[in-house]
């Protein structure tokens, strides 16, 4: 619990600050954007799984901002943006899937409700590999 408490502020904090907030349309920075690590659907999880144990060993928890992936290491922090409505959440892998292979990642119950798509089930996202250290300076914040 000592370790779960401080990784949700960090992410509230992340969205309060703007994670949450719709894509603006103002000038195009000079800066051309990263290139992402996936584009793809992703789809989410939620009762039929609370509570069982991931492929991390933990319980799964499908209001705490986590994800399933393939082939990314557990651990892995990474930003996913809805494509259809720029909202982005910043989740940690824990779990592998999705089974789907037309499926690049399966979200919690929670990260689905920030990004606005819990209704529709899939989505089309952006997948964005985030450095641990800012989640590291966003943990020190609080």
């Amino acid at each position: 619990m000592r370790r779960v408490l401080p990784c949700m502020l960090a992410m509230l904090l992340l969205i309060a600050t703007g994670g949450a907030a719709p894509a603006t349309k103002g000038p195009r920075s000079k800066e051309t954007p990263s290139k992402p690590y996936q584009v793809g659907k992703a789809s989410w999880y939620g009762k039929s799984f609370d509570g069982k144990t991931t492929a991390s060993g933990e319980p799964y928890d499908m209001f705490q901002f986590t994800a399933a992936h393939r082939e990314l290491p557990l651990g892995t922090w990474v930003r996913v943006t809805n494509l259809h409505n720029g909202r982005w959440v910043i989740v940690r892998i824990n779990d592998r899937g999705p089974v789907p292979s037309t499926r690049i990642i399966d979200l919690s119950y929670g990260a689905a409700t920030i990004l606005e798509f819990r209704q529709q089930g899939l989505e089309r996202v952006r997948l964005d590999v985030v450095n641990p250290e800012t989640i590291a300076m966003a943990d020190g914040l609080q």
